[in-house]
Order: structure tokens, then C-alpha cells, then sequence
């Protein structure tokens, strides 16, 4: 018998019947291979795909998945579901192309943060010096057409340094309203000196510290091209001929000595004059020499002060000459005023050079902000101190209320506090900064509280205010014969004057 394999579709389940159950069991059996087939979806996902999938309208009639699915899509719902199941995989809907939700805000984000993080920055942060006025003008004459005078008025402005002399002119004339004035002197029942003196001494310090100005321009012009803030000075952009400055500065000169000497008297006219050769003459020199430059130039920011002195006690002098003006018994506040002035240069000079050291440093200008900058820190706190006993000493010499001691005391503390901490700091971490504002209010607060507590001041106020009672015959004897009595016995009464009220006939 012969046996044949049978055919490959015979054993397929289609063919068995075309084969005997002998032969079946006699054919041996091919080996099998079980191959198993993984299905990459589940069943559930089999499943879910076999479903129809529901139209999205399906569940707008139901509000709560509705509003689920608007907040799951904002991030604010935590889905129950991973993504990356097979279900949410397959009931996910097309999604529309959305722009990425925003970050949550930090706490760093928040409108007090950014509030207080700006203020920690400005305080620590560097003295930004405000605009020069003299670079200010230059700019605006450059823009005008040459040889015009919308160009000249600009340029001779900018020689006389504006914001300088506008100091210069203020010192002089709230010194010369804190003289105490005797009550003869005037014909007001607030006595007061003369307006026209006072407009001879502010025109002619304002010509003389012009011309001062004009001066320190004329000699350094080609080191004021090495720093950012006086590069662009007229000089150094060529605006003006040298020749040219050089004019304007000695006719500035001579026109404000000449004011100061026939308006006012010949011994303010000297201090402008001296003003004028100590600034030009040995400030500006010594500028690349030595550190001494700061205490002349502080020399130089007292003397306005003391000119404003001297013309109010020129009104009341017998002989007027200078040792009567500057050495009298009643001149002492006019020192303590130069005094003042003198002091706060220091603390103003020191934390306005400090954020400019390195360009007086490249231009050869001998600061203490980079030769010495642990002595720059002590100088500034050491003359900051100084405000105290000067305006005890004001109160002591009798030019203002000692109420003036107790005002000004708030202010020269902040002036302290601020030099302590640039002291200690060099500089550093913005105490230059708060040094320089300190000192730029410093000024004029006290000089507005000692002309607002000038002595008898508001006692003539009230007087001319309310209106004096009229005194008897009796008690206007009374105080005729002690008004004689204290002509004969004072020390500084010319004979002649003596003579006339010895022969006074009684009364």
C-alpha cells in the first residue's frame, strides 16, 4: 500500500473529509510552530472602537460635564484619567489648536514684590548725577544759527555755570536778610534795609561769580573732554572763540566789583574780587596738584555768606571800613554763617565726586574719592558734625530764636546718619547716593528756618499786626532818659554823638 502525504490543503479543517481516518493516523505529524499574536489595544479599547462613537451633542443637555470639560481644559480639573490610557486615548476629541495657558504667578510676580524689589535696587544703586545745566545749554546753543544771538545768550550762560551762581547769589542774600537791624535804621514798623543794596549785591555777585566761572572754563578745557559731564561745555564743542570767553570773563568781573563797590560798600566789592582770584586763581590750579583744593574751594563757597554780612552792617556802621564790617563785636553770625557754608561743602563735594572717581582719576584731577577714599568718607562725617554747635552758636550770638536749635536738629541728624553710613559703607551700596540728597536739601531747609526764626521777627509781626498801645508822657520820659543813659555809657559812640546828647536840654 502506498501511502502519499497528503496535500498541504489537506489539513486544512476544509479537507478532512477527503482523507481516511487510517491514513490520518498513519502520516506523521509535522511539527508546529505556536505563534501567539499580541493585539497592541486592549479589549476595552477593542471594545470602545467597536461602539459608534456619540456626536459631542450628545451631552449638551448636561451642564455638569459641560462645565467639566471647559475647566479640564483650563487646567484647573485634575482628570481622573491618564493620558496616555488607552481609553482617554480613544475618547479623546479633536482638539482645536489653542495658544499654551499661562504660567502660574510667583510670588516674585506680584505687584508688591516688584514694588519692594524696586526700592531695595534704588537703594543700593549708584548716585546717577542730574543733568549739568552747562551741557544742557550747550546743546540748545548748537542748535541755533551761528553768530546769532539765540546762540550767544545760551554760551554766556553756560560760562557762568547757572545752578553755581544761583547758590552763590541765595547764601549772599539770606545772609544779608538774617543782619539784625536796628529798629532806627527803619521807617517801617518791621524794620528792613535797603532794596536798592540788596539789587546792587545780588547783581553784582551774581557778575562776579560769572566771571569766577568763566575762568575755571578758560583754564581746563582740555581735561573737561576726558569726563562725561563737562564735555560738553562750550569751550570743548567750540561754541565760542577763547578770545571770546576770555572777554566776557574779565568784563563780568570788572562790571560786578564796580556794582558791588559803588552800590554796596568797598568791602564786599573786595570779597568779590578776593572770590574771583581764589577760585580761578588757586582752586582750579591746585585741582591737579593736590587734594587741598577741596578746602580752598570751600574757602571760596564760604565767602558769599560773609559779603551778604557785610553789606547789611555797612547801613548801620559809623565808619564802615572792614575791620568794622568783618571784626565787629556784632559780626560774629556772619562767620558762623561762612562757617556753615564752609562746612557743607565737604559732605556735598565728597558724595557728589565719589561716582565720578574714575574720570577724575583718567583726567589727572587729585580727589579724595580715589587718592585717599577711607579719609573721603571721614572728612564728609567729620564736617557733617559741625551743624550742630553752628546753629546753637547762631542761636547764642543772637540771630535767631533759640527755638532754631530744636528745627534745625532733624535734619542735620539725617545729614549725619547719611555721612555715618558713607562712611562706613566708601561709598558703597548707595550711601553716596543718600549722602548727596541729604546734603542737597540740607542747605536751604536751614537757611528758610533761621530767616523763618530770626530773632524778634514775629515780636515786630505781632506789633505791626495788632497795633502798639500808646504809652503815657510818664513812661515815654522813662524810656527817653534810659535810651540816653545807654548812649552815654556805651564804648562805641563817637564823642561828637556823646556831646549832642549831654546837651540835650531837660526834659
Amino acid at each position: 500500500m502506498i501511502i502519499r502525504y497528503p496535500p498541504a490543503i489537506a489539513l486544512r479543517s476544509n479537507g478532512l473529509s477527503t482523507v481516511c481516518l487510517s491514513c490520518l493516523l498513519k502520516t506523521p505529524a509535522a511539527p508546529r510552530t505556536v505563534t501567539r499574536n499580541f493585539s497592541r489595544t486592549s479589549n476595552v479599547q477593542a471594545s470602545v472602537a467597536a461602539t459608534p462613537r456619540l456626536r459631542a451633542g450628545y451631552f449638551s443637555a448636561n451642564s455638569l460635564l459641560e462645565k467639566a470639560r471647559i475647566s479640564s481644559r483650563r487646567g484647573a480639573l485634575t482628570s481622573t484619567i491618564p493620558e496616555t490610557s488607552s481609553i482617554a486615548i480613544s475618547n479623546e476629541a479633536p482638539k482645536l489648536p489653542s495658544s499654551p495657558s499661562p504660567p502660574p504667578p510667583s510670588t516674585q510676580d506680584l505687584p508688591h514684590r516688584r514694588r519692594q524689589a524696586t526700592r531695595r535696587a534704588a537703594a543700593t544703586a549708584d548716585l546717577v548725577l542730574p543733568p549739568n545745566t552747562s551741557s544742557t545749554l550747550s546743546t540748545t546753543a548748537s542748535e541755533a544759527p551761528p553768530n546769532s544771538l539765540r546762540r550767544l545768550i545760551p554760551v554766556l550762560l553756560s560760562l557762568s555755570k547757572p545752578r553755581l551762581s544761583i547758590l552763590v547769589v541765595l547764601t549772599a542774600c539770606a545772609s544779608y536778610s538774617l543782619y539784625p537791624v536796628p529798629e532806627l535804621l527803619s521807617t517801617t514798623a518791621t524794620p528792613s534795609l535797603s532794596p536798592l543794596t540788596l539789587l546792587f549785591l545780588t547783581t553784582g555777585t551774581t557778575l562776579c561769580a560769572a566771571s569766577a566761572n568763566a575762568f575755571n572754563m578758560l583754564y581746563e578745557p582740555k581735561w573737561d573732554a576726558m569726563m562725561s559731564r563737562t564735555r560738553n561745555r562750550p569751550l570743548v564743542r567750540g561754541l565760542i572763540s577763547t578770545r571770546g570767553a576770555a572777554v566776557f570773563a574779565i568784563l563780568a568781573g570788572l562790571a560786578g566789583t564796580a556794582a558791588l563797590y559803588y552800590g554796596v560798600n568797598p568791602t564786599v566789592s573786595f570779597l568779590g574780587a578776593l572770590n574771583i582770584v581764589l577760585y580761578a586763581g588757586a582752586y582750579t590750579p591746585l585741582k591737579r596738584v593736590s587734594v587741598v583744593n577741596t578746602w580752598i574751594g570751600a574757602i571760596v563757597g564760604g565767602i558769599p555768606p560773609l559779603m551778604g554780612w557785610a553789606a547789611a552792617a555797612g547801613q548801620s556802621a559809623t565808619h564802615g571800613d572792614w575791620k568794622e564790617l568783618l571784626l565787629g563785636e556784632q559780626n560774629f553770625g556772619g562767620w558762623l554763617l561762612a562757617g556753615l557754608l564752609f562746612a557743607w561743602q565737604f559732605p556735598h563735594f565728597m558724595s557728589l565726586s565719589w561716582p565720578i572717581r574714575e574720570e577724575y582719576k583718567n583726567a589727572g584731577y587729585k580727589m579724595l574719592c580715589w587718592v585717599n577714599p577711607a579719609r573721603n568718607g571721614r572728612v564728609a562725617l567729620r564736617y557733617s558734625l559741625l551743624f550742630f554747635p553752628i546753629c546753637i552758636g547762631l542761636c547764642y550770638a543772637g540771630i535767631t530764636e533759640w527755638s532754631f536749635a530744636v528745627a534745625s536738629a532733624p535734619v542735620n541728624i539725617w545729614l549725619v546718619k547719611e555721612a555715618v553710613r558713607f562712611w562706613k559703607l566708601e561709598g558703597h551700596k548707595g550711601s553716596a547716593r543718600g549722602l548727596f540728597w541729604a546734603s542737597v536739601w540740607h542747605l536751604p531747609v536751614v537757611m528758610i528756618l533761621a530767616m523763618v526764626e530770626k530773632r524778634g521777627m514775629w515780636q515786630r509781626v505781632w506789633k505791626a499786626a495788632i497795633g502798639q498801645p500808646d504809652l503815657d508822657e510818664d513812661e515815654e520820659d522813662w524810656l527817653e532818659e534810659d535810651e540816653e543813659e545807654a548812649v552815654l555809657s556805651s564804648k562805641h559812640v563817637k564823642p561828637e554823638t556823646r556831646a549832642a546828647a549831654i546837651a540835650l536840654p531837660p526834659r
